[in-house]
């Protein structure tokens, strides 16, 4: 009963030095706010607005906005009204702008032939080993798999899809067993063997450097080492995929990429954005093989592939970086037409039940080039793995292995750019300004830092006390603006704004003291959207969001 008299003379009762300490610290904009809060008689009124109810309310609401904004996005942007200006301000405009997604597509309007076109049926070279190999989706499929398991925390690894490498292995699950190209592989492995699944068979008529006719009638084989064949096997494996990899390229140009029928069902912008530059990609891997074919016409002994690899990872960057970046959409988009465009699906499964794509799907050829790229690093890294230390191919090998990572890591932050950038579009689509000034969304360089609702502190002044209550706002912050909305019928009506985090000062606040709930704490903005200072009271749901909201509002991103 004491206790219960201490808390409420507290509550009657605020000392000077708490106010004194609370016009120190934040000034004038919470004067007004902590005179109210004074009038207050009892704790009562701040607990009976700070419900677990309301808070729960709360959390239910906002358990699905992520998902809210992504289907409210997808369905707009796939008309692709929107698909510019989420280029426009991606890093290929800001770095070089010969590589934004769309320029092809305006180039090929602009005229009556389509350079595309031209360029991929005017290729002439023909690999000497295409042949030797199926298509890319069945060669190594062990491999493809080591991909996922590798790249599992990366972004880009979202693109490569284990329900493919599934229906691949389910195909051939009674099909050949080539066992004594899995015997000969695993002996180049420098590592001792780990328990493991029963290996994938590999459908290839030839996969072995040591299987080639030159090879063979030279008698290189009885003068090496194990470890020499090992690593001319790791290098040839190089050279092998890059040729796989090529002829599963021309069925996706020459047969999907150039098809007349398909191309009917689509628009042009659809079009674009399905195979982006894919036959530029096509193009880059003949060059790049032919340069492979080269070094082993020069020497059935190949002495590096380091160097091959550093000549073409300038243009592996400045096509593959834009490719992979344009998966994410050029996947809703496929999704989208096989929900929406029967003419769309009806093409589709005429070409992909034609013997050339040996029952692929479009999206496995699509798939392709991040694959490819991720791949060529860990065949590297094998090489390296059985390359004497002292040799002069290291260096080039290391630089190469580098190089290829830089790609792919660009690659990696390219999608997560393109997905902040879908964000910032969605979240400026459900944001209304109304009598508040508005400001774009949509800026190079912003990006989403977190979100949320709260509960703001409020005090009505009346006859003869005042009453405290909780107005639910909801908190966006990015990583430059902070801006103050309510929350209605998954749109959001901007009350406020601030430069973050130059204008933003969060302060912690003696709750007890104040008879405040326990979370709570002081947002100052010194300079809002009239130019004003202002300050609030905000209660977060839990402690834990406590915790994530001081962390937000108080780092610099």
């Amino acid at each position: 009963m004491a206790q219960s008299d201490d808390g409420d003379e507290n509550n009657r009762c605020w000392s000077g030095l708490i106010k004194s300490d609370l016009y120190s610290w934040f000034g004038n904009p919470v004067s007004h706010l902590i005179s109210q809060i004074q009038t207050m008689t009892t704790r009562e009124q701040l607990s009976s607005a700070f419900s677990l109810e309301n808070c729960l309310e709360e959390i239910s609401d906002s358990l699905n906005q992520l998902e809210d904004c992504r289907s409210v996005i997808l369905k707009p942007m796939l008309d692709f009204e929107n698909i510019s200006k989420l280029f426009s301000v991606t890093m290929f405009e800001e770095e070089n702008p010969t590589l934004s997604p769309l320029d092809d597509q305006v180039k090929s309007t602009k005229g009556a032939a389509d350079p595309a076109e031209e360029e991929a049926l005017g290729v002439s070279f023909e690999s000497k080993y295409i042949n030797f190999f199926p298509l890319y989706q069945d060669f190594f499929l062990q491999p493809v798999k080591e991909d996922l398991h590798r790249l599992n925390k990366s972004v880009v690894s979202e693109h490569i899809t284990p329900q493919y490498v599934q229906a691949v292995q389910s195909r051939y699950s009674h099909g050949r067993h080539s066992e004594a190209t899995s015997l000969q592989l695993s002996l180049c492995d420098a590592t001792p063997p780990s328990p493991s699944p029963p290996p994938v068979p590999r459908v290839t008529p030839c996969t072995l450097w040591q299987d080639l006719d030159e090879v063979k009638a030279s008698g290189l084989l009885s003068s090496l080492t194990t470890r020499e064949i090992c690593l001319q096997e790791r290098m040839f494996e190089l050279i092998g995929s890059e040729a796989s990899y090529l002829r599963s390229l021309g069925v996706a140009v020459k047969y999907f990429f150039l098809s007349k029928a398909l191309k009917q069902t689509l628009s042009p912008m659809e079009h674009h954005i399905l195979f982006s530059n894919i036959h530029h990609v096509m193009a880059a891997s003949e060059k790049f093989l032919m340069d492979l074919e080269i070094r082993l016409g020069e020497s059935l002994l190949i002495g590096q592939v380091g160097d091959v690899v550093l000549r073409h990872c300038p243009d592996f960057r400045r096509l593959y970086v834009p490719y992979v970046t344009n998966m994410m959409y050029q996947e809703a988009l496929v999704n989208q037409l096989l929900q929406q465009n029967r003419d769309f699906v009806y093409a589709i499964e005429k070409l992909e039940s034609d013997p050339v794509c040996q029952r692929q799907s479009l999206k496995s050829f699509l798939v392709l080039p991040f694959q490819r790229i991720t791949r060529i690093k860990l065949i590297l890294e094998g090489i390296l793995k059985l390359t004497e230390p002292g040799s002069d191919s290291v260096l080039n090998l290391n630089t190469a292995i580098k190089a290829i990572h830089e790609v792919v890591t660009e690659c990696d932050n390219g999608v997560r750019k393109m997905k902040r950038i879908e964000e910032l579009v969605c979240l400026e689509m459900l944001m209304d300004f109304g009598k508040v000034k508005s400001v774009p969304l949509v800026v190079s360089g912003r990006f989403l830092v977190h979100h949320g609702p709260v509960r703001q502190l409020t005090v009505e002044a009346g006859a003869y006390n005042s009453r405290v209550s909780f107005i639910r706002v909801y908190l966006h912050v990015f990583n430059d603006l902070l801006i103050i909305s309510l929350k209605k019928d998954q749109r959001f009506t901007v009350v406020d704004y601030a430069k973050f985090p130059t204008c933003v000062h969060l302060e912690h606040l003696k709750t007890k003291v104040l008879g405040l709930p326990p979370d709570s704490f002081l947002l100052h903005l010194s300079q809002c959207h009239t130019g004003q200072s202002t300050a609030m009271i905000l209660v977060p749901n839990t402690r834990a969001d406590k915790e994530e909201w001081i962390k937000a509002l108080s780092t610099k991103h």
